[in-house]
């Protein structure tokens, strides 16, 4: 069975940092896209961090400069580094990636991973 997983989520105080990590398991033949998203409470998911498979990544205007992608395509990982966290970076954080699967492209994501931020 294909799945992302999440994990490092957590309650932190304002200015403090996090590492988020997603793996990807099961029968995967390589990872196109992997991008990170998140959902607040009463507001739509939104992208906040993308890394394509040549590594090139783009952010959401709102967290450049404090958060960054990488990936770990050795150990079908990425990564997001939140630093300078703020109470509104408070939200759902979920996985989402592009995955070959028996010799087709499909879309997964993670069940997400809870990020809180106290003032």
């Amino acid at each position: 069975q294909v799945q992302l997983v999440e994990s490092g989520g957590g309650l932190v105080q304002a200015g403090g940092s996090l590492r988020l990590s997603c793996v990807a398991s099961g029968s995967i033949s390589s990872i196109g896209g992997m991008n990170w998203y998140r959902q607040a409470p009463g507001k739509q998911r939104e992208v906040v961090a993308s890394i394509f498979s040549g590594g090139s990544t783009n952010y959401a205007d709102s967290v450049k400069g404090r958060f960054t992608i990488s990936r770990d395509n050795a150990k079908n990982t990425v990564y997001l580094q939140i630093n300078s966290l703020k109470p509104e970076d408070t939200a759902v954080y979920y996985c989402n990636a592009d995955l070959w699967v028996d010799g087709r492209l499909k879309n997964y994501w993670g069940q997400g991973t809870q990020v809180t931020v106290s003032s």
